[in-house]
């Protein structure tokens, strides 16, 4: 039996091993791992590559999501919008603060954080406050920020949630932790890379990201210069100087192994991206050759070419989805579920007050979605198995 898995680094690494090597060695010569030369030089081409004014490198997404909201001040008696849908660390920054989380209900196509339903909230959920600030009537805190997710590699519409948050004066800080490479398209002809629409964007070096590093790490990208001093203070226990501390901070920094290797995988980011979009069109074409689109067996993501969708991970949501789990595995095929359980009915945010039915698309997804393998090398006869082996299981 064929075992495909549902990321293969090995496949990665083979093809940039001398590159990485000779990066990694550069810095064990140079003995220098905090910090540094490597990092500086990462965050200049990062920055470049993203095109903001800074880039700095933190210990992980997490902590590029607590140190940019500690960065804007956000603290008990405010209050941030998150999706229901998402990984933990977008709800606990803003609950390790003291502040509240506010919950949006997702598009129950691309999972991603509602327009209308942000805009329910801002208007029928929320009253005004003094000095122009929105306070939420069910928790009576006032709303700073919210939080677009940019889920699975797909751009939230920033062009409609933009505008929404500027009317209402909150700051977007966009979770780019799986979407590094996408862009989003503005004016004609006119396009910015994901993270640098907000005030601060968030990113994530996790290995299994579009751009991986080979442990933790993270990015927060500004065009704040104010922002940007107030997050390296941040990174490094609020330290101004040696040993005087301006704020209490954390130990937060990229080391410089990390920032090498991502430095030489920096180079190679559009060419895998193309590679998963091209991987998801073979998808679609697969899927679309059988009758189970048509019979509503299995939902597909959409496909464009313009990289506002860079797929982090292909995602379906199938009927059946955990006996279709069960039996694809047996068939040596992993998959993953991202995610089983909605985040305000995880059990350390029962004291939000949220209940099974408050959101019901999150719900739904909750119960069919289900990841199939996708990185930039997966041969495209594995890509074939995994269709033909999902319509056998229709088939029973």
């Amino acid at each position: 039996m064929v075992k495909i898995p549902i990321i293969d680094l090995k496949a990665q690494y083979e093809t940039i091993r001398d590159e990485l090597r000779q990066a990694i060695d550069e810095v064990l010569e140079s003995q220098q791992f905090i910090l540094g030369p490597a990092v500086e030089k990462f965050e200049r081409e990062a920055a470049s590559y993203l095109g903001c004014r800074d880039a700095i490198g933190v210990a992980s997404g997490s902590d590029a999501l607590l140190l940019s909201l500690m960065a804007l001040d956000i603290g008990p008696g405010d209050a941030v919008v998150v999706p229901t849908f998402t990984f933990f660390s977008t709800v606990s920054a803003v609950t390790r603060l003291g502040a509240t989380p506010v919950f949006v209900d997702i598009d129950p196509d691309s999972y991603l954080m509602s327009v209308k339903q942000l805009k329910a909230l801002l208007t029928d959920g929320c009253r005004a406050a003094a000095g122009g600030n929105i306070v939420e009537r069910k928790s009576g805190s006032r709303i700073k920020a919210v939080i677009p997710v940019h889920l699975f590699g797909r751009m939230c519409p920033m062009t409609e949630i933009a505008p929404l948050a500027a009317n209402h004066r909150l700051r977007i800080v966009e979770d780019v932790a799986q979407a590094f490479g996408a862009r989003a398209a503005l004016a004609a002809g006119d396009s910015k890379a994901a993270g640098t629409i907000g005030v601060l964007g968030c990113f994530s070096f996790f290995p299994t990201k579009n751009l991986g590093g080979i442990g933790d790490g993270g990015l927060i990208a500004t065009n704040e210069p104010k922002l940007a001093d107030t997050l390296r203070m941040f990174r490094a226990h609020g330290e101004i100087s040696k040993y005087k501390h301006e704020a209490v901070g954390l130990n937060s920094r990229l080391d410089a192994i990390q920032a090498a290797a991502l430095r030489v995988k920096l180079r190679h980011i559009d060419e895998w991206c193309e590679k998963r979009i091209q991987r998801a069109g073979s998808y679609e074409k697969l899927f679309l050759a059988t009758s189970l689109i048509k019979k509503a067996a299995v939902r597909i993501p959409a496909v464009s070419s313009d990289k506002s969708h860079v797929f982090n991970y292909y995602m379906i949501r199938a009927q059946r989805r955990d006996e279709l789990r069960n039996f694809l595995t047996g068939e040596g095929i992993q998959t993953e579920i991202y995610y089983p359980l909605p985040l305000y009915l995880q059990p350390c945010f029962t004291q939000l007050g949220y209940r099974k039915g408050d959101f019901t698309d999150a719900e739904r997804a909750a119960e069919e979605v289900l990841a199939l393998p996708l990185y930039p090398e997966l041969p495209a006869e594995h890509q074939e198995t995994v269709v033909r082996t999902i319509a056998d299981f229709y088939r029973k």
